[in-house]
């Protein structure tokens, strides 16, 4: 499955239709008194579309990504001039107050922080003044990420937004082009905590998981540790060629995708399938085509469920594409 006109132009509608969308909406806010119980537009004048904050900040990385990529997409117009409308140094300034809250100092921590670098990356490809005006923001979650790094003593594992590896993997993308030493900390802080993991067993998924902890944790090696990985991965998945363990090579079941919390389950096909791509050109050939097939096989069977509930509607399409941009 590639990444076409049409996936682009479904991804795009999808995306369109839920970045500005107020509510419903999930709040991760900490009130302090009665005054600080705001609807989300007043507190982020950005992103407060989306069921929730992260799932806006990637929802708009979605529609930048395909800007750039089909820019003769019917929809690319509308992108741009929402992208003016949104991402002003007034706007930029109201989402950096709300970090400033003395209770905020949690907020995101770190899927959303990973993800706004990710956005900050993609704005600077394009020749709008966005990226200049979402610098600060970028930089000022940086900042969180290295503080944050600095005083985590063990990775977070769980395959859910707290999970350590998936904020690596996305910040160093980010970190290689703008902050050495944040990209030097990753490299030290991702080789300490998973550079002597031997013989996953990969107990998962979970049942609300949107991340493989095993392949999230595999791309993370693979991207801070290109030379060592081929060594460390034979000792981290030591049976890949006998599809060993089988979990990881089996989509997982959905059984309703109006729960929120179950909808999970789609996203990990999706963040599977872009593991097993983006590790695949770095494996054995014999095990090359064993990841292919893993990935073909747990993209297929979310791309249909997409759309029809916004449980997962608010969000997948991100996930969607990352698993297309790492074709094999």
């Amino acid at each position: 499955m590639k990444l076409g006109a049409t996936i682009a132009w479904h991804i795009a509608r999808i995306a369109l239709g839920h970045v500005v969308k107020e509510y419903p909406h999930k709040l991760d806010h900490v009130m302090l008194c009665d005054e600080d119980a705001l609807p989300p537009r007043s507190l982020h004048p950005i992103f407060f579309g989306s069921f929730d904050w992260h799932s806006c900040v990637h929802g708009w990385w979605t529609l930048l990504t395909l800007r750039r990529l089909f820019p003769h997409l019917d929809e690319a117009e509308t992108i741009a001039r929402l992208a003016d409308e949104t991402f002003t140094a007034e706007k930029i300034a109201g989402e950096l107050r709300y970090l400033d809250r003395p209770l905020s100092r949690g907020f995101e921590r770190p899927y959303g922080f990973a993800w706004v670098l990710y956005l900050h990356l993609e704005a600077k490809r394009h020749a709008e003044c966005w990226a200049v005006e979402l610098e600060p923001l970028a930089r000022a979650f940086a900042q969180r990420l290295q503080d944050y790094l600095a005083i985590l003593t063990y990775p977070i594992r769980v395959g859910t937004h707290f999970n350590t590896a998936f904020a690596l993997v996305l910040a160093l993308e980010w970190a290689e082009q703008f902050d050495a030493a944040l990209t030097e900390q990753i490299h030290d802080r991702s080789r300490h905590w998973f550079g002597t993991d031997r013989d996953c067993q990969a107990w998962e998924p979970g049942g609300d998981e949107f991340l493989s902890p095993a392949l999230i944790e595999a791309l993370c090696m693979a991207r801070a540790h290109k030379a060592l990985f081929p060594i460390w991965f034979e000792q981290f998945l030591p049976r890949v060629a006998a599809r060993d363990p089988a979990t990881l090579f089996m989509p997982a079941i959905v059984s309703d995708r109006s729960d929120g919390k179950i909808a999970h389950l789609d996203g990990l096909n999706l963040s599977r399938a872009w593991c097993w791509r983006r590790l695949a050109p770095l494996l054995p050939s014999f095990e090359r085509e064993i990841a292919e097939t893993a990935a073909h096989e747990h993209i297929a069977a979310a791309m249909p469920h997409l759309s029809g509930d916004y449980m997962g509607e608010h969000w997948l399409a991100s996930f969607a594409l990352l698993a297309l941009l790492a074709e094999a």
